[in-house]
């Protein structure tokens, strides 16, 4: 089968600057197989997770097949951290995450001793693309008096340059703990998730200038359209959307977050600015509710994400089989670069815990 490669523009800071270069990268855009293969490769994909000792992880963004797949074979649909953990805690020998790259690398970090394979470890992040480790640092060593704040979705070698990792959902509880000691901080990747943690903390934060592709495209002015048009619906936000979308959300909260926050809503029609993907889980758990895409058109859309990462598109059911079959796209992550990557995950853990928030589900994309 025919792939066709797609060229994405993305954030790309020099660092020191507070202004945005753009790069480019670019994504596979797999054919969708037709019924009777889609059922073969399910039933041969279910064979070899036993054969495997292999537990499949999916994060809310993947087609729903891999969502649906992944819980039927006993694995989880979660976000990142979450996936981590919850391959940390299952006997199995292999994980297999079906996300992109730095899952796979968090995957690794929390795991060393267990086989992690992807699907594509092509599938990027614009966000950890746009915070290249050598750049990273720099901007770290020429403001030493700042702690080190960096976002799940970054490589392992910055995880490793960085005093703590967060993920969106506890990123504002260790934003102020950091506050009460009196530190200033340096933040990255995702200048919007930094931004609203900023806004509502009142922190001294210097913000690294990356962007999601998905996020960055939400447009308020439509936005506003759209809730006149749906005048019950409440609008559920991830704070990776730019400012002026966020400030139009009835709910601001991770990838988790906004769907519990439709479970218990009263609400029968939801406006949902974060990667399409999730609408999957949302319409499985609320089936008598409807849930519509926030808008990316408008004036200076690119719109090349269209509300789905183009690099969570590049897993399906071929290459999962594939990589289960070959055992090819094994993640690895330097040791060294493991061990001191893993002290920011712990000690968000730790805290999580000393706060006691769920580690299960904390969220991040």
């Amino acid at each position: 089968m025919s792939e066709q490669k797609i060229s994405i523009a993305y954030d790309h800071p020099d660092a020191g600057q507070t202004c945005c270069s753009t790069a480019q990268a670019w994504a596979r855009t797999p054919q969708e197989p037709a019924a009777d293969e889609k059922a073969e490769l399910i039933s041969r994909i279910k064979r070899l997770l036993k054969e495997q000792d292999a537990v499949l992880v999916a994060h809310y963004y993947v087609h729903p097949d891999l969502q649906d797949l992944a819980e039927a074979t006993g694995g989880i649909v979660s976000d990142s951290l979450d996936m981590a953990n919850f391959g940390h805690q299952h006997p199995a020998k292999t994980i297999v995450v079906a996300g992109v790259r730095f899952m796979g690398e968090t995957a690794k970090i929390l795991n060393p001793e267990k086989r992690v394979l992807m699907p594509d470890l092509e599938a990027e992040c614009s966000l950890d693309l746009g915070c290249p480790v050598d750049e990273f640092a720099a901007f770290c060593d020429g403001h030493p008096d700042r702690t080190v704040v960096v976002y799940a979705n970054t490589s392992a070698a910055v995880k490793a340059r960085a005093d703590w990792m967060v993920t969106s959902s506890i990123a504002l509880p260790v934003v102020r703990h950091l506050m009460e000691q009196g530190r200033k901080i340096l933040w990255a990747p995702d200048r919007h998730l930094g931004s609203y943690v900023q806004e509502q903390t009142g922190a001294d934060m210097l913000l690294w200038q990356g962007s999601c592709i998905v996020h960055d495209e939400y447009k308020a002015k439509e936005l506003i359209e759209m809730k006149a048009a749906h005048p019950g619906a409440l609008v559920l936000v991830h704070p990776e959307s730019p400012r002026a979308v966020v400030k139009l959300a009835d709910v601001v909260g991770s990838t988790t977050q906004l769907i519990s926050a439709a479970q218990k809503s009263v609400a029968q029609e939801f406006i949902v600015a974060t990667d399409n993907g999730i609408l999957h889980k949302m319409r499985t758990l609320c089936p008598d509710k409807v849930f519509l895409e926030a808008p990316t058109a408008g004036a200076g859309a690119n719109c090349t994400s269209c509300s789905h990462c183009p690099w969570m598109a590049m897993n399906g059911l071929r290459n999962l089989a594939e990589v289960l079959e070959n055992g090819r796209n094994e993640v690895h992550v330097d040791p060294a670069i493991g061990l001191r990557a893993k002290q920011p995950i712990e000690k968000m853990l730790e805290f999580a815990r000393q706060i006691k928030l769920p580690t299960r589900g904390i969220g991040n994309a």
